[in-house]
């Protein structure tokens, strides 16, 4: 273990944009965060770079062990830290290409290994995917950026560590299909109200139920998603093309697999999730996707029409991929991480699991260092440590 030098920077770059998505800065210009974590006395020419789309992690145990493990890392923020209200994905594709852009031209890497890190590995994916074969020449809402003409540098190597299989496929199945109206969260169906005092059905659930369930969620959604191009619909016929409009979305925290520890097993604590009671969660501010924009949810959270769907987007990344997946992770169970392995189109794929580790690794440092020798293996392996 090394000590390191943690140096912050920012990326400016330049993007032509008719209306402002984020609070500060001129309308023309997009500012990003970074952190460089450089081992003391260690050069090397590759930069693992971590990017998530609300941010947050550069402080996490993971991205400290790995310099601390002698790897150069770099944390950068999207333009939406911790805020994913009006968050766009294509956008944050942008920003995670201006970060490999200057990790190479100013800050002098030869080489690139993008590490997605529990939500930034359907957006690695994505980024990928787009860098070595473009093909999103717009928003899901029909609007900028190009990723066809952003010249994206493909990464050399990606690691996809407590991966989820993306935005919109993780909301989906944490959607609350018991909630029936939109604007009044509590009219529900019994049936499918896993937090009811007299919900009919209790763990260990049915197959029955799970797909009747599951095809609610999805039934959710899509709902969601007819109403959001609707609105879109009628600002545009109304000459408003660049109108938004805020919405909340009630009970985003209600995956069965939180009570029913059958459902995809592992070492996951019942009736726990990794922002504590799902059944509190469900209804909190913290929740996930419960404050949203019409274009971002398009763009990140509906089912049908996300970019950035980490199993759709995997096969088109051929570059070598480690995947390490954690034995007691109650966000990102063994299902997602069987779903990237098998999709990822590279043949050249290493996958780890490290029972009995949660999400974070908080509390468990001999199984986190266990996480980063895998990584320092594979990355040695590859020719990654020069």
């Amino acid at each position: 273990m090394s000590g390191y030098e943690r140096i912050p920077y920012l990326i400016l770059f330049e993007e032509a944009a008719p209306y402002k998505d984020t609070y500060a800065g001129p309308i023309n210009q997009v500012v990003l965060k970074a952190h460089l974590l450089k081992p003391e006395g260690l050069a090397s020419d590759t930069a693992l770079i971590f990017m998530h789309p609300v941010g947050g992690g550069e402080y996490l145990p993971m991205t400290v062990a790995l310099a601390k493990a002698g790897c150069h890392v770099i944390y950068c923020q999207s333009r939406y830290p911790n805020n994913d209200s009006a968050l766009i994905m294509e956008k944050v594709a942008l920003d995670l290409g201006a970060c490999v852009r200057d990790a190479r031209d100013r800050l002098g890497y030869k080489r690139v290994v993008l590490v997605g890190w529990s939500g930034g590995g359907a957006l690695t994916l994505f980024y990928q995917s787009q860098a070595e074969k473009p093909s999103v020449s717009a928003t899901p809402a029909g609007e900028p950026p190009d990723l066809t003409h952003a010249q994206l540098i493909p990464a050399d190597g990606i690691m996809l560590l407590a991966a989820h299989i993306g935005r919109s496929h993780t909301l989906t199945q944490w959607l609350d299909p018991s909630i029936v109206d939109e604007t009044d969260p509590d009219q529900r169906d019994g049936a499918l109200n896993l937090y009811g005092k007299d919900a009919p059905h209790k763990p260990p659930y049915s197959a029955a139920f799970i797909a009747t369930y599951r095809a609610a969620q999805r039934a959710r959604s899509d709902r969601i998603t007819q109403w959001v191009l609707n609105r879109l619909h009628t600002f545009r016929e109304q000459g408003e093309a660049h109108r938004e409009q805020g919405f909340v979305v009630h009970g985003t925290m209600a995956d069965p697999k939180w009570l029913d520890p059958e459902i995809d097993p592992n070492g996951r604590q019942p009736g726990w999730c990794f922002l504590g009671d799902p059944k509190v969660v469900n209804m909190s501010p913290i929740g996930l996707a419960r404050f949203c924009t019409l274009r971002s949810w398009l763009s990140q959270w509906s089912y049908e029409y996300s970019n950035a769907d980490g199993v759709y987007c995997a096969p088109g990344v051929t570059v070598p991929a480690l995947i390490i997946g954690n034995g007691a992770d109650d966000a990102c169970t063994p299902g997602d991480t069987q779903a990237l392995f098998e999709a990822l189109g590279t043949a050249d794929k290493t996958r780890f699991t490290i029972n009995e580790a949660n999400h974070y690794y908080f509390g468990q440092p001999k199984l986190l260092q266990q996480a980063v020798q895998h990584c320092v293996e594979w990355l040695g392996a590859k020719e990654f440590l020069g």
